[in-house]
């Protein structure tokens, strides 16, 4: 009994954080990480992002860095949720006891007398797998970078993260860029 609170103590905090991330209906897509003052530089990270940002603000202490999570596509954001929601009520039908094909004038499967049975390993199932198929509509495997919100990199078109030494090229052609555009007089006609 302890064991299944324990699971739905922790099935409410994975729904309480998916939901304070989509206050209003609108998806908060930012967890920012602001450190100095300059040029921005933004990651959209999956895992690697600490030991870029490391690199980086050595390097060059003026950029401001951010990271924010790559949001997959809302039909992929949707199905999470909704299974979310789905284990939550699924395993709470399952303690319960309650029969909801009954409700539907239907004959209980064979599974769900099972689950009756064995409750615990019947929670824990939804539970995992569940949250299984949820991370697995949330991944993206994206790490997309951004200076000054213009791509400097993106994972999802190359297919594989930039080197350091990459990086490092990408950010210095692109900071002699930026002082050489700010060094050319603007006329105006």
């Amino acid at each position: 009994m302890r064991l299944l609170l324990l699971l739905l103590v922790a099935a409410s905090a994975v729904v309480r954080s998916e939901a304070s991330a989509n206050l209003g209906g609108v998806p908060s897509k930012r967890l920012k990480m602001q450190y100095a003052t300059g040029p921005l530089l933004k990651f959209q990270i999956w895992r690697v992002f600490e030991e870029y940002m490391r690199v980086i603000s050595q390097r060059y202490p003026d950029i401001r860095i951010e990271g924010e999570n790559y949001l997959p596509q809302p039909i992929y954001r949707h199905i999470a949720s909704f299974l979310s929601v789905f284990k939550l009520v699924l395993i709470g039908l399952i303690i319960v006891g309650k029969d909801p094909f009954a409700f539907f004038g239907m004959q209980a499967p064979s599974i769900w007398q099972w689950g009756q049975e064995n409750k615990v390993y019947a929670c824990m199932m939804v539970f995992f797998l569940s949250n299984m198929i949820e991370n697995q509509c949330m991944s993206t495997g994206a790490f997309e970078i951004t200076l000054n919100d213009v791509p400097v990199w993106s994972k999802l078109e190359s297919g594989h993260l930039p080197s350091m030494q990459q990086l490092v090229q990408i950010l210095d052609n692109e900071m002699k860029l930026n002082v050489h555009m700010d060094s050319i007089p603007h006329h105006r006609s």
